[in-house]
C-alpha cells in the first residue's frame, strides 16, 4: 500500500504528541539473539521491551498507554 506524503506527515505528527523514544544499547554480539527473541513471541523488539518494562512496572496496558506510572522513589534499586 502506497502512502501519500500528507498521509506521512500525519503518521509522524500524531507520533510525535503520543509517543517518546527511548534509546537502548546492547552489545553487537546480543543483537541478533535479541531480535529472533522476539520474533519466537510474535513481538517487535520495540514490542517485548514496552511488554517487559509493563510486567516489571506492574501496569496493565491501559494504565501504560495513559501514562499512569508513578515515578520512581529516591530509594528505588536500579535494575
Amino acid at each position: 500500500m502506497a502512502y501519500s506524503k500528507a498521509g506521512m506527515r500525519a503518521v509522524d505528527k500524531y507520533v510525535k504528541e503520543n509517543y517518546s523514544r527511548l534509546n537502548i544499547k546492547i552489545p553487537k554480539a546480543q543483537k541478533a539473539a535479541v531480535e529472533a527473541h522476539a520474533q519466537r513471541k510474535g513481538e517487535s523488539v520495540n514490542g517485548l521491551v514496552n511488554a517487559l518494562l509493563r510486567a516489571d512496572m506492574g501496569l496493565s496496558e491501559a494504565e501504560w498507554k495513559k501514562g499512569e506510572a508513578e515515578e520512581p522513589s529516591e530509594n528505588a534499586l536500579d535494575i
